[in-house]
């Protein structure tokens, strides 16, 4: 028996927050978190939370638990201390329970044009790059869109409307590395902003929460430095 804290809103019911506590009779040894929802779903089909892939590549599932953003499909249940605390993601518009208006991220991420900018004649095949040059991507590109990074950031969460957040940096300098970009400079003018880039405050947050292992960290140094040294 597993003691579980649902943080649940439902707008339907008054609009106002409410948790409920639940036990559920699931054994914890390889079973993941998106199980025990599921199996509360099948209790109460009014409980809300969004989920595809169960394999974390679609990014989905991100909820918060006992305080950490996480993938509810990648985590296993028996690194959970109990009673288990399930909130949606923070910082982000509450739709239903566990699910929130991803709308502020997604604006966000269309700010930094996340498509490659390149006036070249389209060739018979693919714009090449060599293995180094390619490398120079590598831990950008895999970066699943979850939005779990973003809303651990206290920065987002006051300016979700002029910070980029973690995400939409570490995808601005994936196309700022990218050998076939050919709008770098137009990037860094744009990100040169008291907010859009600099309201980052280094706590590392987005580090410790991703959940593909990423460091927007160090892209949005890799940005600055970019920043410092073309002054210079």
């Amino acid at each position: 028996m597993m003691k579980f804290r649902l943080h649940r809103f439902q707008p339907e019911q008054g609009g106002k927050q409410y948790v409920q506590e639940v036990d559920l009779d699931i054994g914890p040894v390889g079973e993941m978190l998106l199980d025990a929802l599921l199996e509360l779903k099948a209790r109460d089909e009014t409980l809300g939370f969004r989920r595809s892939c169960r394999e974390g590549v679609c990014g989905s599932d991100a909820v918060n638990v006992n305080g950490r953003n996480v993938l509810a499909c990648i985590t296993p249940l028996v690194d959970l201390k109990q009673p288990i605390e399930i909130r949606p993601l923070p910082g982000l518009p509450v739709i239903r329970d566990f699910i929130v208006d991803m709308e502020p991220f997604y604006l966000q991420y269309k700010s930094i044009k996340p498509w490659l900018v390149n006036h070249d004649p389209v060739p018979e095949r693919e714009r090449l790059q060599t293995p180094d040059e390619r490398s120079e991507l590598d831990g950008a590109v895999e970066c699943i869109l979850c939005g779990a990074c973003t809303s651990s950031c206290p920065s987002f969460w006051w300016h979700p409307d002029r910070f980029v957040g973690p995400a939409g940096l570490l995808q601005a300098w994936r196309f700022i590395a990218d050998s076939r970009d050919m709008a770098t400079e137009e990037r860094l003018d744009y990100l040169e902003d008291a907010y859009r880039l600099y309201r980052c405050r280094g706590i590392m947050n987005c580090v410790e929460t991703c959940p593909k292992g990423l460091n927007p960290a160090e892209a949005i140094g890799k940005i600055r430095t970019m920043l410092v040294r073309r002054k210079g």
